[in-house]
C-alpha cells in the first residue's frame, strides 16, 4: 500500500468513525422517523465516503463537508441533535448527494412521503 492509498483510507476510515461514534451518541435521544432519519443520513454518509475515496479532491472536500454538518450540528440545549437539525443536515446530504449524480442516495423522512392509501381505501374526489 503506498502512502497516499494509505492517507485516503486513514481519511475514509476517520470520517466513518465521526458518523458512528455521533450517531452512537444521539441515539438514546431520538425515537421514531427523527431516529430513523438519523440513521439514514448516517447510512448515506458512510456510502459518500466510501464511494469518494478515490474521487478528485473537490468531491471528497463536499463529502467531508457533509460529515461535519451532521456531526457538529447542534441547535437544542444538549447533546441531543432537533428535529430542525436533521432536517437541516438532511438538506446539505441531500445537496452533496445531487452534486454528485447519485440521486439513489436521496434521504427522504418519514414526513416528507406521501401519506400511503391502503389498498382497501379508495379515495373519491
Amino acid at each position: 500500500m503506498t502512502v497516499e492509498q494509505h492517507g485516503l483510507r486513514s481519511g475514509t476510515d476517520v470520517l466513518i468513525r465521526k458518523v458512528d461514534s455521533h450517531l452512537a451518541a444521539v441515539r438514546s435521544g431520538l425515537r421514531g422517523a427523527e431516529l430513523e432519519l438519523a440513521e439514514h443520513l448516517a447510512r448515506t454518509l458512510r456510502e459518500l465516503v466510501v464511494s469518494t475515496a478515490q474521487a478528485s479532491a473537490a468531491d471528497r472536500a463536499q463529502v467531508r463537508a457533509a460529515v461535519h454538518y451532521f456531526v457538529l450540528r447542534r441547535e437544542s440545549r444538549g447533546n441531543l441533535l432537533s428535529v430542525r437539525s436533521l432536517t437541516a443536515a438532511q438538506r446539505v446530504v441531500n445537496k452533496v448527494v445531487r452534486q454528485l449524480g447519485r440521486p439513489d442516495l436521496l434521504v427522504e423522512a418519514r414526513w416528507d412521503r406521501e401519506p400511503a392509501v391502503p389498498a382497501g381505501d379508495v379515495v373519491l374526489r
